[in-house]
Parts: structure tokens; C-alpha cells; sequence
């Protein structure tokens, strides 16, 4: 008696990674990840090696990581695949205190992001 398998997160032409507890503000990955959004994975790249935000450098990572699980664990041809979902949520928030004037405290937040991309396969378009 073993637990019941549970449901596929992704479709049979898809494949996903996510990027977790990662130092920046969702607000901020979120820009990132609308300039990727909907485009091909190779535009996608492109986009990410060129882009002059910090951050945009471990979103690469993660599309070659999501790339690299659709090519391996579910034997998709990388020519045909889209970032169909680029999705940006709050983690943590670490707080901070710093002495001002007059005995007063300013509150400082770190905040963390977590972030989830999907590729697909899309059909080969008929010429």
C-alpha cells in the first residue's frame, strides 16, 4: 500500500524549472521574465545574454535548465520550443533595522522571489 502517483504538473509536450529563494524583488524578476515571455527559447537566450539587469543572468540559467528537462526527460526538439509561462511569487522577506535620529529605527526588507518557467513544443508549421 503505497501513496497514489501524483498527478503530472506539466502536459506530455511540456517541461518546467524553478528558480527558488532567489535575492531580488518579484517586482524586479518580473520585468525580466515579460521580456521572455511567449518568445522562442532561442529569441529567449538572446534576450537574456544581452539584457543589462542583474538578475537576468540566473533567469538564463534557468531556461537552459527548463531546455535541458524537456530535451532529457521528455525528448522534445529544442528548434520547436516556446517559454509558454515565465511566473514571478514572493518568498521570504528577511527584515532589517538600522538606527536613524532620535532614537528611531528604519525598517529595511530584503525581499526573495521565487520563479517558475514552462516551455512547449509547438506544432511544426505547415509551409
Amino acid at each position: 500500500m503505497g501513496q497514489t502517483a501524483n498527478a503530472p504538473r506539466v502536459q506530455e509536450n511540456e517541461a518546467r524549472a524553478v528558480l527558488r529563494s532567489v535575492r531580488t524583488s518579484p517586482q524586479k524578476l518580473n520585468l525580466v521574465a515579460q521580456s521572455i515571455r511567449g518568445k522562442k527559447v532561442e529569441d529567449a537566450l538572446n534576450i537574456l545574454a544581452f539584457s543589462k539587469r542583474r538578475i537576468a543572468g540566473d533567469v538564463r540559467k534557468l531556461l537552459e535548465s527548463a531546455i535541458a528537462n524537456a530535451e532529457n526527460n521528455h525528448q522534445l526538439d529544442v528548434d520547436q520550443l516556446i517559454v509558454a509561462e515565465a511566473t514571478v511569487g514572493k518568498s521570504l522577506v528577511m527584515k532589517r533595522f538600522r538606527p536613524r535620529a532620535r532614537g528611531r529605527t528604519g525598517k529595511i526588507l530584503k525581499p526573495f522571489s521565487r520563479m517558475t518557467i514552462v516551455v512547449r513544443e509547438i506544432a511544426e508549421e505547415a509551409a
